[in-house]
């Protein structure tokens, strides 16, 4: 039997309209009418997003568009009777209700809100890993489903009942599961966001694959200067200590932004021909590379590096830290810190 729904709410950045949600029986979000002027659940999610980019014009499609989609379906596809719920970081807490309205504009903010009953809340350490982690999503409004739904209501506590301190069971066999589904979750995370770093790397230019690379000698203490275009001889970067080639090692780089096109071992021999006793060279393909191309560079006299994007991607993290801020901007990062395990 599948479990219903439960929509989240979140109460603005960092919760801060909790208290006012659960003291006033509502959920809300931002829709800018006072604005954009009225909207309601008949206003199409093209009209709405043409109007938020009228509103925001210095902010991308995508983030434009993501906002628009949270107004439509909070508008349209929240319907009473569904079950809500919103956090509250400070008491750790869940709070688990009912949407009991239509959703009507609120004065003086521009935001658009439904009542709601409150009937339960839920104590985050008494959820699983895997559905706090689907509870982590950052967006304001979405939907939580299956088995993170279920787990909310089997945990959730009647308001006026006195909250149990820590998780629902101390057993040894659970504290392992608990710490093996953390893991899993953490090892879920770094991967997505490997895969998402290569994503953005991708979509880079080649001029600015160019930069990137450039800007990763740098950030490992060479001087590194770009050729000019149309005349690199077969060499897109050059680098050296002393950025004069007077210093070894003198490293010599192509940049091959093809996603999907793997370089030959032809264009690898192409590539070393004519380097000297001294010389390094550094091939970086975002293609990959095909195994006799690897195994060319293997048996080079010349030392040859060959990168790929998850060497590149790698480097880049490793680096990252020293990156000019125009280096930065090619690809902004944010640190993430993580518990250790």
């Amino acid at each position: 039997m599948s479990v219903s729904p439960i929509w989240m709410v979140r109460a603005g950045k960092g919760a801060e309209s909790v208290d006012d949600f659960i003291e006033g029986s509502f959920v809300a979000i931002d829709c800018c009418t006072s604005e954009i002027g009225p909207i309601d659940a008949s206003t199409e999610k093209s009209d709405i997003q043409q109007r938020l980019a009228h509103l925001r014009p210095s902010d991308n499609q995508a983030k434009i568009g993501v906002w628009a989609s949270q107004i439509k379906r909070f508008l349209g596809e929240v319907a009473i009777g569904d079950a809500v719920t919103t956090y509250d970081p400070n008491q750790r807490i869940y709070f688990l209700g009912q949407i009991t309205s239509d959703a009507s504009p609120r004065p003086n903010d521009g935001s658009s809100s439904r009542a709601v009953r409150w009937e339960a809340k839920i104590p985050r350490d008494r959820l699983s890993p895997s559905t706090r982690n689907t509870l982590g999503a950052i967006s304001t409004l979405f939907l939580i489903q299956d088995d993170a739904a279920e787990d909310m209501r089997r945990n959730a506590i009647p308001i006026g009942d006195p909250s149990p301190a820590g998780p629902a069971t101390d057993s040894g066999a659970t504290s392992s599961s608990q710490a093996d589904a953390e893991v899993e979750v953490l090892e879920d995370m770094a991967t997505r966001s490997r895969e998402f770093l290569e994503d953005r790397i991708a979509k880079l230019t080649w001029e600015q694959m160019q930069e990137l690379a450039a800007e990763i000698l740098r950030a490992m203490g060479y001087r590194a200067r770009i050729s000019p275009k149309g005349a690199d001889r077969g060499v897109d970067i050059f680098a050296s200590p002393d950025g004069l080639g007077l210093e070894e090692p003198r490293i010599f780089v192509e940049v091959k932004h093809r996603p999907g096109t793997s370089i030959s071992a032809d264009q690898v021999r192409s590539f070393v021909g004519g380097r000297q006793a001294g010389d390094r060279c550094l091939y970086v393909s975002t293609g990959g590379f095909t195994k006799d191309a690897r195994y060319e560079a293997e048996r080079s006299s010349i030392p040859l590096t060959l990168v790929a994007l998850p060497e590149l991607r790698e480097l880049l993290t490793e680096h990252y830290h020293r990156f000019s801020p125009a280096g930065s901007a090619l690809i902004p990062l944010h640190r993430l810190y993580w518990p250790a395990f």
